[in-house]
């Protein structure tokens, strides 16, 4: 049902800017710079519907979500990665701020973090084409979130929580966070349920256009050095390592980067889960900047770090 809803406004998209394409065409410019910039405009209603229907959620149901994560113990890092796993703009954030306010266990934070989907799910959404990666990248972030999550709190035995009491909560003003938008993550308003889609789908686009542009060009570049062939196919088994850090960069615009790579085919399925599960946005932001204990968010980056490399791994070889 939702490939078919999906395929139909695609196919409305298409014929809303066929006479676009023409126009971009009738410049002449090299085929991997049309080819860029039609496929960037072609994606910017589907992003629009998909971050206004995120949006509809978050803001009738993150809170709800943030407090009953606050109360649920043993069982969050289940809720942690199942709430993660739709987009939110902000939820990596909030994470991490209620790990630093001992809300939840580093356990839950990690899987959370694993499991933070942040622009990929919408950018595939908003390519029918690509959507038969949906399903996969959400399953195994599930599964890969919720078993990291549990494991790391048995192993660190970190399963001890602190009550929420209004004093606390009055001292903790500093870990207040934005989100990628520049719009607070705990207070919102109605007038964002426009405002907030409109702005993020522009800046998506943008990155999504700047991406694709440097990407066409590589890509074109690549396929003229025979010699690059050889040298790629025999590093092939460090993409996940590398993708793995690159994921470490807090900025959507690296969960965008991933995506497009892999949708150009550019890294394998494996690698981009590597760089997709060590994604977790600005939560990692906020962990370095309010943190006290630079040794425990250091620790935190690590294991973060090695989950997605031997995951990433792992699901090359069998991918």
């Amino acid at each position: 049902m939702l490939i078919q809803f999906l395929n139909f406004l695609n196919s409305i998209n298409e014929m809303l800017f066929s006479g676009f394409d023409s126009w971009i065409e009738s410049f002449e410019m090299a085929d991997w710079l049309t080819d860029a910039i039609i496929d960037s405009f072609h994606i910017l209603p589907l992003l629009f519907i998909v971050f206004l229907i995120i949006e509809i959620v978050e803001f009738f149901y993150a809170e709800k979500i943030n407090e009953f994560l606050k109360k649920s113990e043993k069982s969050a890092p289940a809720i942690g990665s199942l709430a993660a796993i739709i987009p939110q703009c902000g939820f990596s954030v909030i994470a991490s701020t209620l790990y630093i306010r001992k809300f939840i266990t580093k356990g839950t934070l990690i899987a959370i973090y694993l499991a933070t989907s942040d622009e990929a799910i919408p950018i595939l959404l908003a390519e029918p084409s690509q959507i038969h990666y949906v399903l996969p990248i959400i399953c195994i972030k599930i599964v890969i979130a919720i078993f990291a999550g549990y494991l790391v709190d048995f192993i660190l035995k970190n399963n001890k929580y602190i009550s929420i009491t209004p004093k606390h909560e009055d001292n903790c003003e500093h870990c207040e966070d934005d989100g990628c938008c520049h719009h607070s993550v705990s207070r919102r308003r109605k007038r964002d349920l426009i405002y907030h889609p409109l702005h993020h789908t522009f800046n998506i686009f943008v990155f999504i256009l700047i991406i694709t542009i440097i990407l066409n060009f590589l890509i074109n570049l690549y396929s003229n050095l025979e010699f690059l062939h050889v040298i790629i196919a025999k590093f092939k088994f460090i993409e996940p390592i590398l993708m793995s850090f690159v994921g470490l960069i807090p900025n959507c615009a690296t969960s965008i980067a991933i995506t497009m790579l892999l949708i150009k085919g550019s890294i394998s399925f494996g690698a981009a889960m590597a760089g997709l599960l060590s994604n977790a946005g600005l939560g990692i932001l906020v962990l370095l900047r309010h943190n006290e204990n630079i040794k425990d968010t250091a620790k935190i980056i690590s294991i973060l770090l090695i989950i997605s490399i031997i995951c990433g791994m792992v699901l090359q070889a069998v991918v």
